[in-house]
């Protein structure tokens, strides 16, 4: 079943000075850059580093991207939108991972159509050359960012990082902005082209349900499947953020909550070998091909960014399921014995 699956994956003034000058409106003008940023993650000052190369010649321009988004019950009715407009990175964009997506899923924010991503990068006046660097909010860390991150990775945009922190950004004392995001003026956007998506990162119902299905086959090939949410939406014994939605968990899936693959202070990926002490206390194996999965597919993209950083599992063994929980509970059958509560 594994190779069926996972068949032919890829591996895959200083305001001034970093940000650029506004046209009328708040549309921006970067200078080209060379960004070098070398890794998937980078931190603060790498990310300031780049920003400050804005004046070189014949390369990328760097754009920040803030991707904040919270859980629909959020105790302090926060949204990614209030929290981008009270604090950003100077001359950030925002991506709204409820606007762009698929519009005709009953599920949230699910991957958008490829010409649905090329019209939203270009209203965002984003190009394929762009060198783009995804952060979350403050109050998280690390929550939604790496779901935005890969959406662009999915639809093969060249270069995408992903800040550690904005929360160390603003902690160390690096610039911010607020107030309502300017436009990107029409004169100044050039059509995105219309992408492929990457199948071979994306795990469908269809596949999760086989697995479901098949973990105590000895005969079938495993996958292990990862659920990034809380010990007690996974058990069953707490309630989901949507309330007709029953808690519980896949047959056979792991438990890695998103807080503990993040620094309890300052809400950064921990690093590399604790990462992969985290993954092997929960008895994963880093030969059997791994499929995320939470909620909505966000944090189910976090897991996927820290299985990356460990060196957990090559990109051609691991999938995130855009789908993840909300859509498996509402598709599974009753009396299938696939959804799995602590008793």
């Amino acid at each position: 079943m594994a190779s069926t699956l996972f068949r032919s994956f890829r591996r895959a003034s200083l305001r001034t000075t970093l940000f650029g000058s506004f046209e009328v409106g708040c549309s921006l003008r970067y200078s080209s850059t060379n960004s070098t940023l070398r890794s998937y993650l980078v931190t603060p000052r790498e990310f300031l580093e780049a920003l400050e190369r804005q004046n070189a010649k014949d390369s990328s321009r760097v754009i920040p991207l803030c991707a904040a988004w919270f859980l629909p019950n959020d105790e302090l009715k926060r949204t990614g939108r209030k929290v981008f407009e009270e604090r950003r990175v100077p001359s950030a964009r925002f991506f709204d991972i409820d606007e762009i997506k698929d519009p005709d899923s009953p599920y949230p924010h699910m991957l958008p159509t490829a010409e649905g991503f090329a019209e939203a990068m270009t209203n965002l006046g984003l190009t394929r050359d762009d060198c783009l660097v995804v952060y979350d909010s403050y109050e998280q860390g690390i929550f939604s960012a790496p779901r935005v991150a890969f959406t662009l990775k999915v639809f093969g945009h060249p270069q995408v990082h992903i800040l550690n922190n904005f929360k160390l950004w603003v902690d160390e004392g690096y610039p911010t902005e607020s107030g309502k995001e300017g436009t990107v003026s029409s004169s100044s956007r050039s059509r995105y082209p219309v992408p492929s998506i990457d199948p071979d990162r994306v795990a469908s119902f269809r596949d999760v349900r086989m697995v479901a299905q098949n973990y105590t086959n000895p005969d079938s090939e495993k996958i292990q499947i990862v659920d990034a949410r809380s010990a007690g939406r996974f058990n069953g014994t707490a309630s989901e953020p949507r309330p007709t939605i029953s808690s519980g968990h896949i047959p056979g899936s792991f438990n890695v909550p998103l807080p503990e693959i993040l620094d309890s202070q300052t809400k950064a990926f921990l690093p590399k070998d604790a990462l992969r002490k985290v993954f092997e206390s929960k008895g994963l194996d880093t030969e059997t091909p791994i499929i995320s999965s939470c909620g909505t597919g966000v944090m189910a993209a976090a897991l996927d960014v820290a299985l990356e950083e460990a060196d957990f599992a090559l990109q051609k063994h691991r999938r995130v399921y855009d789908g993840s929980w909300t859509e498996y509970a509402q598709r599974v059958k009753p009396g299938e014995g696939l959804i799995i509560k602590q008793t």
